[in-house]
């Protein structure tokens, strides 16, 4: 303790020790000491020399203190000293408070050491999951220093540690617990954690993302007072960008969240905006950088629809056109929020619709766009302003024919108002004014209200421009070819070489895939000539992309090119080109253009972001279109007249073919459906089939419910055959029996064989249609065992078969059952003539009782016999009616069946005859190619087509990666 005392108080007896050697011992201290206090002042004295001695340190003391992090774990004043300890070795920032006079070499040879000792300490990821468990201590002295020492450690080794965050159990989880903390310092330091552990690392930013954090930051951010907050908000929203930027998961999740419906209140900004902060300006920066993540147009087209339809429905797009119309925004705020407002309404046509709406708080009300554009023909606005402002405008007419369709009637006679600015004269305006940044501007512009567009390109051919007083008003595209043409000292200065680019790409976006406009160039005889000329010359190297662009111009004049001018028809355009030109130079000229390095950084992506003013020469749309047309332009230079005629007789008897053929695909395919009509067909009749077997099986099933209840009567009847025999007994033995009862007995007696006898009459008749539909039956059976030929009427047959000796056997039991009334009626009979001869003998009372009970069931047994009898009856008719209808339907299925069967037959009779006709024709193609080939032309095969198709897609993907 004593030695410790005196290298904290700074009193050393004798020489004073080196820092190296001191160092050495406060290890060996922490190392040897058994008492918790001594190795606690020791690591107590290793963080006070480590900012000094940081080399030494971090060299003698890393394991250490390492060693104490894992055993000293009950002790937070110890664990403290050595994180701090740790974070100070690791950490560069404290570097700064290096004497200014040093040089940058001695900064990275710290930066350096940092990496180094990051290294060291990373090598076992047993210490990064260490450091993940001491966060969870919450003692302040703890789980702060802990929180930087990680921070450290990911600013100088990020993907390594990443690694082994992602690996580790709940590591994710438990960083984010660090948002929740209650402690301000330790939850801000967590954000910058956060900020760092989510760079790059795709999978970490979905774990925390599905933690809760978008919920967390939100909230923080609100908290905080939104754009008005410090730099606790600005740190929020950097972590939203990271967690967002190129993540189509987490973007869909916080779309799907609800989450941009939060973000409106940030945006609402009040009438008076002067004397922002600057750590509002910022926030508010971020805020509008990320409304553009989601709506980015790099995002799948799918997401940013989603994404646009969501602001405008929650009145996001709204309120960021009130802070473009508002008073006092500061300059940069008003740049971003235009170009904001350009990708939430880019492709969205009720967006555009919106904006197309918004007007200016000026008197009289202006359109939100005539107000951009004013802004961006006006040469003393920023320049980043009126690339911004432009941005917007080919936002608002990407895919936007209706928007189209407006700008170009501002510019046309019948709607131009002389009272009111339109945006068709703010651009005409901008293309012909004296500044060429204007012009370009303009003229791109204007070449995004033709793109993709032929009626709006054939529109503005009817714009009429008036030059000066006297003089006949010119179009505007004789116009533009005047002042490329004349060389006027405005186009011909060297600084001017932005409005000839301008001017160009406008009359190359309008003419081409429009014929008609390529006849009205051509009809002005000064046009032809001066490209020739131009192209020609020799010229410098700012000179030569005008060249280029004039040998596409004259280029689309060829491929567009419907010859209905007799001095300039392709062939004689070729001509010019051979004799003037020559076909090399020509095609040289043309692919400078996408030589150019300007052209690949436009060709990047749609916002138009310069460095300077000066390297404003391309417009990302028209890269598209140069790429689309050089390759076609070259081959149309190169082929003659006769290759071109017999290219056209080719693809003229190809065409022919292709109708024959397509003409034999339409025939099969009605074919095809008529088959698979009459299959349906089929296949419902065969259903109706299914229906009808079951129908026959629930008859069945109801016949062998009479013959249960026909064998319940038997023995009923049985029952009460027993009981008269037992009653003639007892009545030969009654005696005293009375005139009047006897008499009684007698009528009911009478009656009882009247309705037996009736019931017989019935029974007859029925016996007789039974034998009928019997008969009916059996010839329905003959006729379908003649027609049937198939395993379904077979079935149906045995079917009927089986059904007509059910009630074959049912009719038996009937008779059966007469038989049994019979007998029935005949022992009645029996009794009654048993009891006329002992009339004078007294019978018992009681008895005769009985046997009258006797006589009234058996006359209600008989009655209930009656009506199941007729009811059995009217059952067997009904299936019998049945069965004659299944037979009819068999004899009409069998038909059906032959005739799709001959349908079927004379189908693929048709189709071998077509495949036939197609091998003939393939024959003819393959020959006619043949002979192109055997006269020099180039025929390009289906497998070569597929290759090159592959290949501009391949391209196009690298493209679209750079």
């Amino acid at each position: 303790m004593n030695f410790l005392r005196g290298v904290i108080a700074g009193q050393a007896a004798g020489p004073q020790p080196s820092g190296a050697e001191t160092i050495q011992k406060l290890c060996d201290r922490v190392a040897s000491s058994t008492l918790l206090e001594d190795r606690r002042d020791a690591v107590r004295a290793l963080k006070s020399l480590s900012k000094k001695y940081r080399m030494e340190v971090g060299t003698q003391a890393m394991d250490h203190l390492i060693n104490i992090l894992q055993t000293d774990r009950s002790d937070s004043e110890i664990l403290g000293y050595a994180l701090d300890t740790l974070y100070n070795i690791i950490c560069n920032d404290e570097e700064e408070e290096q004497d200014e006079s040093e040089d940058e070499n001695a900064q990275k040879q710290a930066d350096d050491l940092g990496a180094q000792f990051t290294d060291t300490f990373i090598q076992e990821p047993e210490h990064v999951t260490l450091l993940l468990s001491l966060l969870e201590e919450f003692d302040f002295h703890v789980r702060w220093p802990g929180v930087k020492l990680l921070t450290a450690l990911l600013k100088n080794q990020c993907t390594q540690v990443q690694g082994v965050i992602l690996v580790s159990p709940m590591g994710v989880s438990r960083l984010m617990d660090l948002l929740a903390d209650s402690r301000e310092v330790i939850r801000n330091d967590g954000l910058l954690l956060l900020q760092q552990l989510t760079k790059s690392n795709a999978a970490i930013q979905k774990i925390v993302a599905f933690e809760s954090a978008f919920e967390r930051l939100l909230d923080i951010i609100t908290e905080e007072g939104s754009s008005d907050g410090g730099i606790v908000v600005e740190d929020c929203l950097l972590l939203l960008l990271n967690l967002l930027k190129n993540n189509s998961s987490n973007q869909n999740f916080f779309k799907e969240g609800s989450y941009i419906q939060r973000m409106k209140p940030w945006f609402e900004v009040g009438d008076d905006n002067s004397g922002w902060s600057a750590q509002k300006v910022t926030n508010l920066h971020l805020m509008l950088q990320l409304v553009r993540v989601m709506v980015s147009p790099v995002n799948s087209p799918g997401a940013t629809a989603s994404c646009q339809k969501s602001m405008y429905q929650c009145g996001l797009l709204q309120q960021l056109c009130t802070i473009l119309m508002a008073t006092g925004v500061p300059a940069d705020i008003l740049t971003e929020t235009i170009n904001t407002v350009s990708e939430v309404i880019r492709g969205s046509q009720v967006n555009q619709d919106y904006f197309a709406s918004v007007n200016a708080p000026s008197n009289p009300p202006r359109p939100a766009i005539v107000v951009l554009l004013m802004s961006m023909v006006n040469e003393r606005q920023p320049f980043v302003l009126r690339c911004a402002v432009l941005y917007c405008f080919q936002c608002f007419l990407y895919k936007n024919q209706k928007g189209q369709g407006e700008i170009v009637a501002t510019l046309l006679p019948s709607t131009i108002d002389a009272n009111s600015i339109s945006a068709g004269q703010l651009l005409c305006g901008g293309l012909f004014s004296a500044d060429s940044l204007s012009n370009w501007c303009a003229a791109v512009a204007l070449a995004h209200a033709l793109q993709d567009n032929l009626t709006q390109k054939e529109q503005l051919l009817r714009v009429q421009l008036a030059t000066s007083l006297g003089k006949p008003p010119v179009s505007l595209l004789q116009q533009c070819t005047n002042i490329l043409s004349q060389g006027d000292k405005i186009v011909r200065r060297g600084s001017k070489v932005q409005t000839r680019v301008g001017l160009l790409m406008l009359l190359c976006t309008w003419i081409s895939n429009c014929p008609i406009a390529v006849t009205h160039f051509l009809h002005n005889q000064e046009n032809v000539p001066f490209l020739t000329a131009q192209i020609s010359e020799n010229l410098g190297e700012d000179e030569r992309l005008v060249q280029g662009l004039c040998a596409l111009l004259l280029g689309i004049c060829i491929y567009y090119n419907d010859n209905s001018l007799e001095n300039y028809t392709k062939d004689k355009l070729k001509q010019l080109i051979e004799k003037r030109i020559g076909k090399e130079n020509f095609v040289e000229k043309l692919c400078f253009i996408t030589k150019h390095e300007l052209y690949s950084r436009a060709a990047q992506k749609p916002q138009p972001v310069f460095p300077s003013p000066e390297q404003m020469l391309f417009d990302h749309e028209f890269t598209k279109l140069v790429k689309e047309l050089e390759g076609v332009i070259t081959k149309a230079v190169h082929k003659s007249s006769e290759e071109e005629k017999k290219e056209e007789e080719v693809k003229k008897t190809i065409e022919q073919h292709d109708n024959i053929v397509t003409q034999y695909k339409e025939l099969i395919r009605e074919q095809d459906a008529q088959i698979k009509e009459l299959k349906e067909q089929v296949d419902s009749m065969s259903s109706q089939n299914e229906q009808m077997q079951s129908t026959v099986t629930q008859q069945l099933s109801t016949i062998q419910q009479h013959k249960d209840q026909y064998n319940i009567l038997k023995l009923k009847l049985g029952k009460e055959n027993q009981s008269p025999s037992n009653g003639q007994g007892d009545g030969s033995q009654v005696n005293g029996l009375q005139t009047e009862e006897l008499t009684q007995l007698r009528e009911e007696v009478e009656e009882l064989r009247k309705q037996q006898t009736l019931l017989q009459t019935q029974l007859g008749d029925k016996d007789a249609l039974i034998n009928s539909l019997k008969s009916e039956a059996a010839q329905a059976a003959q006729t379908a065992e003649g027609s049937a030929g198939g395993s379904e009427t077979t079935e149906l047959l045995k079917e009927l078969e089986a059904l007509r000796s059910q009630v074959q056997s049912k009719s038996s039991e009937i008779n059966q059952l007469k038989t049994e009334r019979q007998e029935l009626v005949r022992r009645a009979e029996a009794g009654s003539s048993d009891t006329v001869p002992s009339s004078d003998s007294s019978i018992d009372t009681a008895k005769m009782a009985e046997l009258e009970s006797r006589l009234a069931a058996q006359t209600t047994e008989t009655e209930r016999l009656k009506g199941e009898t007729k009811g059995l009856s009217e059952s067997r008719a009904d299936l019998e009616q049945q069965l004659a209808s299944a037979t009819s339907t068999v004899a009409i299925l069998q038909t059906e069946k032959a005739k799709l069967q001959t349908d079927v037959q004379e189908s693929k009779k048709e189709q071998d005859d077509l495949l036939m006709l197609l091998a003939d024709q393939d024959q003819k193609i393959h020959s006619l190619k043949q002979r192109l080939k055997g006269l020099g032309e180039t025929v390009e095969d289906e497998d070569d087509l597929d290759a090159r198709d592959q290949t501009d897609e391949e391209e196009e993907e690298d493209e679209e990666e750079d």
